[in-house]
């Protein structure tokens, strides 16, 4: 996003300068360090990041190179009254995500009732047809759900992204924490932080409690999970080899699977075992050959004829981009309505789709001031940030627009907040946006205290994305 002439947002300090409650507690540790030892510790962090290989790849380049994620030490605050107010927006937000995701695939009564038009599934290749009629095992379309948060005063979080299909991050999350803990192990006996190190805990009890028919049956003594990764070359890998081994799962690879007798086996050194969950980290197109894209290498032969059996639960279910869809998105408003029959607690970003004519002109009018994004696009890729794009930048992107409007939508610019960031010069504000966890199963909703916060590290930038040059910090919930 970017940003008006409208005054930001500072997390850490009030107008006058003064300490905001929530990082009064850690401003006061900080003053009393010495700089030049705070100096150290930051070059350390570096240097653990770059020992334990929390690095992520960079597609589209030469050489496509892995590089270092950037971590700041200084932690994103989160009182516990800001939390409780977010919690309840964020559970009803994936709560009428899972309902419309059953309607979509099933009576479509909110096509029917004329709250979304039909023109929203057409020719959209994240509705899959292959779903129609079929709910999965406990009703779970979205297992693990990332909603993209960004603040722009004291009591104003508003949702900038929904993320359904494969939300990644939840591993620097993870580290993140462990990081802070291991650097200033003093910092989290003085301050109240809730913790976030039983994540995988949770995720493989809640993929445990989506188990399919199948398991049901058979009266296993516990569920088999396993990880299905793309492999080494994918962006995404360290998280996957990190949460199958923090979960005690299986990570496997579609060369490591088979169908036998009606179920998904993964080869071991005893021979096949059956699997019961599978946590996929491949993209709908990739996930059965038989199914969907015929060239596909990474995903398993008939696996969603198993899928709609009952033989096996594979989470995110495919079909849920539907949900990340960013024309969807500007629709999320009148969905949560529809399905929960509240107003939503979090607003969302406003939101022009250029499929609509007027849309289209007013976008087309103001580009120089608006912040235009595709539809299927992510990563910060594919998009224009009007204010900070050159006279010749913003004339190819008007060709784009005017060649193929469904494809975008356009936001204002926004004035997100600041928190501090460690520079060698001291504290600076940056900004950021936070990336909460949600795990849901047919026990309930679970949403991780915290999230992952990323921070645009260069000053004046506004997009916070690791493979655009933005970092991550550790976000702190605090207790009551």
């Amino acid at each position: 996003m970017s940003t008006t002439n409208a005054p930001k947002f500072d997390e850490m300090l009030n107008e006058d300068g003064t300490v905001r409650s929530a990082y009064a507690d850690f401003r006061n540790w900080y003053d009393a360090q010495d700089k030049s030892w705070l100096k150290r510790q930051d070059g350390e962090a570096e240097r653990f990041f770059r020992r334990i290989g929390i690095t992520f790849n960079v597609y589209g380049e030469s050489d496509a190179e892995e590089r270092l994620i950037p971590f700041d030490m200084i932690p994103r605050i989160i009182t516990a009254k800001e939390w409780r107010k977010l919690t309840k927006g964020i559970e009803q937000r994936v709560r009428a995500i899972n309902a419309f995701l059953q309607d979509l695939y099933h009576r479509q009564e909110i096509i029917r009732s004329g709250r979304l038009p039909i023109s929203a599934l057409r020719n959209n290749e994240a509705f899959l047809s292959q779903m129609i009629g079929f709910t999965p095992p406990g009703g779970v379309y979205t297992h693990i759900v990332g909603i993209d948060l960004v603040r722009t005063g004291p009591d104003e979080f508003m949702v900038l992204e929904d993320n359904a299909r494969t939300p990644s991050g939840v591993s620097y999350m993870l580290e993140n924490r462990e990081t802070m803990m291991a650097m200033f192990p003093d910092l989290f006996t003085q301050i109240p932080v809730r913790p976030v190190s039983d994540y995988p805990r949770r995720l493989a009890r809640s993929l445990r409690a989506c188990a399919p028919a199948a398991y049901n049956a058979a009266g296993g003594k516990r569920p088999v999970v396993a990880v299905l990764t793309p492999g080494i070359y994918n962006s995404a890998y360290f998280e996957h080899a990190f949460l199958a081994d923090q979960m005690g799962a299986e990570l496997v690879e579609g060369s490591d699977l088979r169908i036998m007798n009606g179920r998904v086996a993964m080869r071991t050194t005893t021979g096949y075992k059956a699997i019961d969950v599978i946590y996929r980290r491949v993209d709908d197109d990739y996930l059965d050959p038989l199914t969907f894209n015929a060239d596909s290498v990474l995903g398993v032969a008939g696996i969603m004829d198993v899928y709609r059996s009952g033989g096996v639960t594979i989470a995110n279910a495919p079909g849920t981009g539907i949900a990340d869809d960013k024309a969807i998105y500007s629709y999320m408003p009148e969905i949560v309505e529809f399905y929960t029959g509240e107003k939503p607690i979090l607003n969302n970003v406003p939101t022009w789709r250029c499929s609509e004519a007027d849309s289209l002109a007013y976008v087309l009018d103001n580009l120089k001031d608006l912040v235009v994004k595709e539809v299927h696009g992510s990563g910060g890729y594919g998009m224009l940030i009007g204010p900070t794009s050159s006279k010749k930048e913003l004339a190819a992107f008007e060709q784009k627009l005017r060649a193929k409007p469904d494809n975008y939508i356009a936001q204002p610019t926004l004035s997100l907040s600041t928190v501090p960031i460690f520079t060698r010069e001291g504290l600076a504000p940056r900004h950021v946006d936070l990336r909460p966890f949600v795990l849901v199963s047919p026990d309930g909703i679970d949403i991780t205290p915290g999230g992952l916060t990323r921070v645009a590290l260069k000053k004046g930038s506004l997009v916070v994305n690791s493979s655009q040059g933005g970092g991550t910090k550790d976000s702190w919930v605090l207790e009551d």
